[in-house]
Protein backbone atom coordinates (compact mmCIF):
# COMPACT_ATOMS: atom_id res chain seq x y z
CA UNK A 1 0.00 0.00 0.00
CA UNK A 2 1.63 3.41 -1.08
CA UNK A 3 1.54 6.16 1.23
CA UNK A 4 3.56 8.63 -0.57
CA UNK A 5 1.82 9.66 -4.06
CA UNK A 6 3.56 11.19 -6.90
CA UNK A 7 1.41 12.77 -9.54
CA UNK A 8 2.27 15.07 -12.36
CA UNK A 9 -0.13 18.04 -13.10
CA UNK A 10 1.70 19.76 -16.18
CA UNK A 11 4.88 20.28 -15.06
CA UNK A 12 4.35 20.56 -11.04
CA UNK A 13 4.99 17.43 -9.31
CA UNK A 14 3.05 16.86 -6.13
CA UNK A 15 4.83 14.54 -3.49
CA UNK A 16 2.00 14.41 -0.75
CA UNK A 17 2.51 11.74 2.34
CA UNK A 18 -0.92 10.07 2.80
CA UNK A 19 -1.04 8.44 6.37
CA UNK A 20 -3.41 10.91 7.90
CA UNK A 21 -4.50 8.47 10.81
CA UNK A 22 -0.99 8.64 11.99
CA UNK A 23 -0.44 12.68 10.99
CA UNK A 24 1.53 10.93 8.07
CA UNK A 25 4.31 10.17 10.79
CA UNK A 26 7.10 8.03 9.14
CA UNK A 27 7.61 4.61 9.06
CA UNK A 28 10.50 2.49 7.73
CA UNK A 29 8.57 1.80 4.68
CA UNK A 30 7.67 5.28 3.81
CA UNK A 31 11.15 6.58 4.30
CA UNK A 32 12.23 3.44 1.35
CA UNK A 33 9.33 5.07 -0.83
CA UNK A 34 10.18 8.66 -0.15
CA UNK A 35 13.68 7.51 -1.51
CA UNK A 36 12.20 6.14 -4.42
CA UNK A 37 9.38 8.83 -5.41
CA UNK A 38 12.79 11.54 -5.21
CA UNK A 39 14.13 9.38 -7.69
CA UNK A 40 11.68 8.74 -10.16
CA UNK A 41 10.57 13.00 -9.96
CA UNK A 42 14.85 13.48 -10.43
CA UNK A 43 14.34 10.84 -13.62
CA UNK A 44 11.25 12.52 -14.93
CA UNK A 45 12.29 15.28 -17.51
CA UNK A 46 8.95 16.73 -17.87
CA UNK A 47 8.54 17.35 -13.98
CA UNK A 48 10.24 21.29 -13.13
CA UNK A 49 9.14 22.06 -9.69
CA UNK A 50 7.94 20.31 -6.74
CA UNK A 51 5.11 21.13 -4.31
CA UNK A 52 5.24 18.79 -0.96
CA UNK A 53 2.13 18.10 1.26
CA UNK A 54 0.66 16.04 3.50
CA UNK A 55 -2.69 14.85 3.62
CA UNK A 56 -4.90 15.57 6.71
CA UNK A 57 -4.52 17.53 9.64
CA UNK A 58 -0.14 17.49 10.14
CA UNK A 59 2.36 17.74 7.68
CA UNK A 60 4.42 15.62 8.96
CA UNK A 61 4.67 14.32 13.01
CA UNK A 62 8.31 13.29 12.07
CA UNK A 63 9.72 9.62 12.22
CA UNK A 64 6.87 7.21 14.20
CA UNK A 65 7.07 6.70 17.42
CA UNK A 66 5.84 2.96 17.82
CA UNK A 67 8.28 2.23 14.54
CA UNK A 68 11.66 3.54 15.78
CA UNK A 69 11.23 2.95 19.06
CA UNK A 70 10.84 -1.29 18.49
CA UNK A 71 14.53 -1.30 16.66
CA UNK A 72 17.55 -2.35 18.36
CA UNK A 73 20.31 0.37 19.01
CA UNK A 74 22.20 -1.05 16.47
CA UNK A 75 19.66 -1.40 14.14
CA UNK A 76 18.38 2.28 15.05
CA UNK A 77 21.60 3.66 14.06
CA UNK A 78 22.13 1.21 10.89
CA UNK A 79 18.83 1.60 9.10
CA UNK A 80 16.63 3.83 10.64
CA UNK A 81 19.27 6.80 11.06
CA UNK A 82 20.85 5.78 7.74
CA UNK A 83 17.92 5.36 5.51
CA UNK A 84 16.54 8.21 6.59
CA UNK A 85 19.06 10.56 5.69
CA UNK A 86 19.36 8.46 1.86
CA UNK A 87 15.89 9.47 1.58
CA UNK A 88 15.87 13.05 2.94
CA UNK A 89 19.03 13.80 1.07
CA UNK A 90 17.61 12.71 -2.27
CA UNK A 91 15.00 15.21 -1.39
CA UNK A 92 16.95 17.90 -0.47
CA UNK A 93 19.36 17.33 -3.63
CA UNK A 94 16.50 17.59 -5.92
CA UNK A 95 17.42 19.43 -9.34
CA UNK A 96 14.06 20.80 -9.17
CA UNK A 97 12.83 23.69 -6.69
CA UNK A 98 10.85 21.79 -3.98
CA UNK A 99 8.02 23.63 -2.05
CA UNK A 100 6.86 22.79 1.49
CA UNK A 101 3.18 23.10 2.50
CA UNK A 102 2.98 23.41 5.91
CA UNK A 103 -0.82 23.33 6.35
CA UNK A 104 -0.23 21.21 9.61
CA UNK A 105 2.50 21.07 12.54
CA UNK A 106 6.05 20.22 11.47
CA UNK A 107 7.17 18.69 14.35
CA UNK A 108 10.91 16.76 14.59
CA UNK A 109 11.42 14.40 11.16
CA UNK A 110 8.36 16.64 10.44
CA UNK A 111 10.24 19.78 9.88
CA UNK A 112 13.53 17.88 9.11
CA UNK A 113 11.45 16.97 6.26
CA UNK A 114 10.53 20.38 5.60
CA UNK A 115 14.22 21.67 6.16
CA UNK A 116 14.78 19.83 2.53
CA UNK A 117 12.58 22.46 0.98
CA UNK A 118 13.49 25.44 -1.09
CA UNK A 119 10.64 26.99 0.39
CA UNK A 120 8.15 26.66 2.96
CA UNK A 121 4.65 28.15 3.22
CA UNK A 122 3.09 27.82 6.85
CA UNK A 123 -0.71 28.70 7.46
CA UNK A 124 -1.02 31.01 10.57
CA UNK A 125 -2.22 27.91 13.03
CA UNK A 126 0.83 25.74 12.62
CA UNK A 127 3.74 25.03 14.57
CA UNK A 128 7.68 23.90 14.51
CA UNK A 129 9.67 22.30 16.66
CA UNK A 130 12.05 19.56 17.50
CA UNK A 131 10.68 18.53 20.25
CA UNK A 132 13.31 14.87 20.53
CA UNK A 133 15.20 15.54 23.45
CA UNK A 134 12.30 15.50 25.55
CA UNK A 135 11.52 11.76 24.59
CA UNK A 136 15.30 11.14 25.00
CA UNK A 137 16.56 10.66 21.64
CA UNK A 138 18.42 13.33 19.15
CA UNK A 139 17.44 14.96 15.71
CA UNK A 140 18.45 12.04 13.43
CA UNK A 141 17.51 13.02 9.92
CA UNK A 142 19.90 15.99 9.86
CA UNK A 143 18.14 18.06 12.06
CA UNK A 144 21.33 19.06 13.67
CA UNK A 145 23.22 19.29 10.33
CA UNK A 146 21.22 20.43 7.26
CA UNK A 147 18.74 22.53 9.68
CA UNK A 148 21.80 24.55 11.12
CA UNK A 149 23.19 24.93 7.29
CA UNK A 150 19.50 26.18 6.23
CA UNK A 151 18.46 28.28 9.67
CA UNK A 152 21.29 28.42 12.04
CA UNK A 153 23.11 27.40 15.16
CA UNK A 154 21.49 29.53 17.68
CA UNK A 155 17.94 28.44 16.08
CA UNK A 156 18.44 25.44 15.84
CA UNK A 157 19.67 25.20 19.76
CA UNK A 158 16.45 26.82 20.73
CA UNK A 159 14.48 23.90 19.46
CA UNK A 160 16.77 20.96 19.98
CA UNK A 161 18.51 21.95 23.09
CA UNK A 162 15.85 23.91 24.87
CA UNK A 163 12.73 22.46 23.56
CA UNK A 164 11.32 26.02 22.21
CA UNK A 165 8.41 25.69 20.05
CA UNK A 166 7.06 28.30 17.10
CA UNK A 167 4.06 29.40 15.98
CA UNK A 168 3.80 29.86 12.48
CA UNK A 169 4.50 34.08 12.67
CA UNK A 170 7.38 33.27 14.78
CA UNK A 171 8.80 31.07 12.36
CA UNK A 172 8.41 33.29 9.61
CA UNK A 173 10.53 36.21 11.65
CA UNK A 174 13.49 33.34 12.66
CA UNK A 175 13.52 32.59 9.04
CA UNK A 176 11.95 28.86 9.64
CA UNK A 177 9.29 29.50 7.22
CA UNK A 178 9.09 31.82 3.98
CA UNK A 179 5.90 32.79 4.03
CA UNK A 180 2.64 32.51 6.19
CA UNK A 181 -0.96 32.42 4.88
CA UNK A 182 -4.59 32.22 6.48
CA UNK A 183 -5.53 28.80 6.94
CA UNK A 184 -6.71 26.55 4.15
CA UNK A 185 -4.18 28.68 1.85
CA UNK A 186 -0.94 27.08 1.99
CA UNK A 187 -1.91 24.75 -1.19
CA UNK A 188 -2.98 27.91 -3.24
CA UNK A 189 -0.22 29.93 -2.43
CA UNK A 190 2.49 27.12 -3.50
CA UNK A 191 0.74 26.55 -6.36
CA UNK A 192 0.84 30.26 -7.52
CA UNK A 193 5.28 29.78 -6.23
CA UNK A 194 5.11 27.06 -8.61
CA UNK A 195 3.61 28.67 -11.32
CA UNK A 196 6.20 31.82 -10.67
CA UNK A 197 8.95 29.37 -10.89
CA UNK A 198 7.69 27.96 -14.80
CA UNK A 199 8.15 31.67 -15.86
CA UNK A 200 11.65 31.44 -15.68
CA UNK A 201 14.18 29.42 -17.09
CA UNK A 202 13.81 25.96 -16.47
CA UNK A 203 17.59 24.88 -17.14
CA UNK A 204 18.99 28.26 -15.22
CA UNK A 205 16.59 27.55 -12.45
CA UNK A 206 18.31 23.93 -11.97
CA UNK A 207 22.14 25.02 -12.17
CA UNK A 208 20.80 27.86 -10.13
CA UNK A 209 19.87 25.66 -7.13
CA UNK A 210 22.79 23.46 -7.81
CA UNK A 211 24.92 26.52 -7.14
CA UNK A 212 23.46 27.61 -4.28
CA UNK A 213 22.83 24.01 -2.71
CA UNK A 214 27.00 23.46 -3.30
CA UNK A 215 27.86 26.97 -1.64
CA UNK A 216 25.62 26.02 1.18
CA UNK A 217 27.32 22.56 1.70
CA UNK A 218 25.09 20.44 0.11
CA UNK A 219 26.14 17.62 -1.67
CA UNK A 220 29.06 19.64 -3.01
CA UNK A 221 31.16 16.57 -4.52
CA UNK A 222 28.60 15.78 -6.53
CA UNK A 223 27.88 19.53 -7.93
CA UNK A 224 31.02 20.03 -9.28
CA UNK A 225 31.82 16.79 -11.03
CA UNK A 226 27.84 16.84 -12.55
CA UNK A 227 28.56 20.49 -13.91
CA UNK A 228 32.37 19.49 -15.03
CA UNK A 229 31.06 16.25 -16.88
CA UNK A 230 28.23 18.49 -18.42
CA UNK A 231 30.63 20.70 -20.28
CA UNK A 232 32.99 17.36 -20.79
CA UNK A 233 30.27 15.68 -22.33
CA UNK A 234 29.22 18.84 -24.56
CA UNK A 235 32.92 18.90 -25.81
CA UNK A 236 34.50 17.73 -29.22
CA UNK A 237 37.08 16.48 -27.64
CA UNK A 238 35.09 13.14 -26.36
CA UNK A 239 33.23 13.01 -29.92
CA UNK A 240 37.23 12.15 -31.08
CA UNK A 241 37.83 10.58 -27.88
CA UNK A 242 35.36 8.47 -28.72
CA UNK A 243 36.07 7.61 -32.26
CA UNK A 244 39.41 6.96 -31.71
CA UNK A 245 38.51 4.15 -29.02
CA UNK A 246 36.42 2.60 -31.11
CA UNK A 247 38.66 2.82 -34.00
CA UNK A 248 41.73 1.93 -32.07
CA UNK A 249 43.74 4.64 -32.98
CA UNK A 250 45.28 7.89 -31.26
CA UNK A 251 43.07 10.90 -30.43
CA UNK A 252 43.86 13.78 -32.32
CA UNK A 253 42.30 16.75 -30.01
CA UNK A 254 44.12 19.11 -32.17
CA UNK A 255 44.61 22.40 -30.43
CA UNK A 256 40.93 23.26 -29.04
CA UNK A 257 39.82 26.39 -28.42
CA UNK A 258 42.43 28.55 -27.17
CA UNK A 259 39.63 31.99 -27.00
Amino acid sequence: MSRISLRADGAVGHLRLDRPEKLNALDAAMVEELAQRCREIERDPDILVVILSGEGKAFCAGGDIEAWSAESPERFGRHWVRDGHTAFAALARLRQPVIAVLDGHALGGGLELAACADFRVAEAHVKVGQPETGLGIIPGWSGTQRAVRRFGAQLVRRMAVFGEVFTADQALALGLVDRVVATGDAMAAAEELAAAVLKRGPRATELAKMMINAAEGEERERIVEALAGAQAAGSPDLAEGLAAFRERRTPDFGKGDTQ
